[in-house]
């Protein structure tokens, strides 16, 4: 019969040496050897799962991702864009409007309440356009959604942009976007996407 080098003792979280005499974990001869043997399997299994395993991947945890919404405001054949405040990340870089979606929130919704928010108007959110996902250099990441936006009410009035501009689709190579936005910019110049 193989010998054990511990059993459990009496105290809560401890072990002691093993004796033949006190039990067999071949077939238990009593319910308390049952339980001595319960409880070393506790300590055991919770002394493993206590200590601090090693991470296998040193790398550093990627780049936290943010979804947005962005909409393509389009009328007679130019687009809305704005441009960053001088004092934001990314500064004077132009984008689409838009924002960040909620928890709770579909993209439309996010969407709807980003343009009310940042250029006072109602807008209605057309069909999705393109998606976007794009890792900055600084660790920043983001999933886009672009819809089509063809109808609004109220005058648009910029809340947050350095600058709101109408501009001409073929014309929109002529401006510096945020990074994410430059593979749409091309399409939208050729007239692929609206």
């Amino acid at each position: 019969m193989p010998q054990w080098p511990w059993a459990a003792s009496s105290s809560f979280g401890e072990l002691e040496p093993f004796s033949e005499t006190k039990c067999s974990f071949a077939l238990p001869s009593s319910v308390e050897c049952a339980a001595q043997a319960l409880h070393l399997l506790y300590c055991v299994y919770t002394r493993s799962v206590e200590e601090v395993q090693p991470n296998p991947d040193p790398r550093p945890a990627g780049p936290a991702l943010r979804f947005v919404a962005a909409a393509l405001i389009v009328r007679d054949g130019e687009v809305l864009i704005g441009q960053r405040r001088p004092n934001q990340p990314m500064a004077m870089l132009w984008e689409f409007p838009g924002g960040k979606i909620e928890a709770g929130e579909s993209p439309q919704q996010a969407l709807a309440r980003e343009l009310d928010e940042e250029l006072g108007i109602r807008a209605v959110i057309g069909r999705p356009v393109t998606r976007v996902r794009h890792n900055y250099r600084h660790g920043g990441a983001v999933d886009l959604q672009f819809f089509a936006v063809h109808e609004f009410t109220g005058e648009i009035v910029s809340h947050i942009y350095h600058q709101v501009r109408w501009v001409k689709l073929e014309d929109l190579s002529g401006y510096e976007f945020l990074a994410a936005d430059r593979g749409l910019i091309r399409d939208l110049a050729a007239g692929k996407l609206l």
